[in-house]
């Protein structure tokens, strides 16, 4: 797939309201998340260098990995916080599933010293432990304000938590509270310690 097949794919996947839950492992929708690492629970083989452009560019590697479609993701639990967002300086409703219950569901080592690599489609990472996923209530927030999130805004999957309800962020400047949330999420790694 090039990068303009897979930016079709996702923005129809971002602008499609969430349909009836897809059975866990089946896919009938472009893939958003892929997860590799410690999983015990793969659909998919490993990197194609060819197919997997943005991954491969990005040094992306996995020999499996489990791959999630918005029908999939949608049969989570969902959570919903309302954070006040550094872009516009407002309250937002943020809901999607809690971050750990997605990792959870494919057996993932959660060990609070697992590093959890957070990979963005323009390459941002970020490197939280599965501790700092817990103590921050880390959702991959799906919608903004009852509205899918967007690819070309901040989606369509967005590792976010409420900086307003965490003493340590929400005492620092606006700017500095999200610096371990990177939107635009399409491929996260569970490294074990």
């Amino acid at each position: 797939m090039n990068k303009r097949q897979f930016l079709a794919a996702a923005s129809l996947a971002a602008a499609t309201p969430f349909a009836t839950a897809a059975s866990h492992g089946k896919r009938k929708g472009p893939t958003l998340l892929t997860i590799s690492g410690a999983i015990k629970q793969h659909n998919r083989g490993p990197l194609d260098p060819a197919l997997d452009q943005m991954m491969h560019k990005q040094k992306v590697a996995f020999d499996a990995a489990y791959c999630f479609d918005y029908d999939a993701l949608a049969t989570m639990p969902t959570q919903t916080i309302t954070p006040t967002l550094e872009y516009d300086s407002k309250v937002h409703r943020l809901s999607g599933p809690a971050l750990l219950d997605i990792l959870g569901s494919l057996g993932a080592d959660l060990r609070p010293d697992t590093t959890v690599y957070l990979r963005a489609i323009d390459g941002y990472t970020v490197a939280p432990t599965v501790a700092d996923l817990g103590r921050y209530r880390f959702i991959l927030a799906t919608h903004i304000d009852g509205q899918p999130l967007g690819l070309g805004g901040l989606g369509p999957l967005w590792g976010v938590y409420d900086a307003d309800r965490i003493p340590e962020l929400a005492a620092k400047p606006l700017n500095e509270r999200f610096a371990l949330c990177p939107w635009g999420i399409y491929h996260i790694e569970i490294k074990a310690a």
